[in-house]
């Protein structure tokens, strides 16, 4: 994948995630801000910080529970250590630090 085809797929990743939190009935705020930085904070203080980190073209995700990265692997971005697929390891991360149930499709 060159560096053109990684920014196109993750800005619209970051664009689904943004577009999924809206949808949630959590009690979170977010920003996305330039560079690709979407910053998610929940009603206790924590946070969850997704990004794009262009020289691996992974996206990085920063929670409670660790850091992740994911790998577009042309179907989906996948977790390097799990296999997990992100939208369902971030609701799952989302969840868990909100109290609430976030389900991100």
């Amino acid at each position: 994948m060159d560096d053109k085809e990684f920014n196109r797929l993750a800005d619209a990743t970051l664009v689904k995630i943004e577009q999924g939190l809206e949808a949630s009935e959590a009690d979170i705020d977010f920003e996305l801000a330039a560079g690709g930085v979407l910053e998610i904070e929940f009603a206790g203080g924590s946070k969850i910080i997704v990004n794009r980190h262009a020289v691996a073209h992974e996206i990085w995700v920063a929670a409670k529970a660790g850091g992740f990265h994911f790998r577009w692997d042309n179907e989906a971005w996948r977790d390097t250590r799990d296999g997990a697929e992100l939208m369902e390891k971030l609701s799952g991360l989302a969840s868990q630090q909100s109290g609430e149930t976030i389900v991100l499709d």
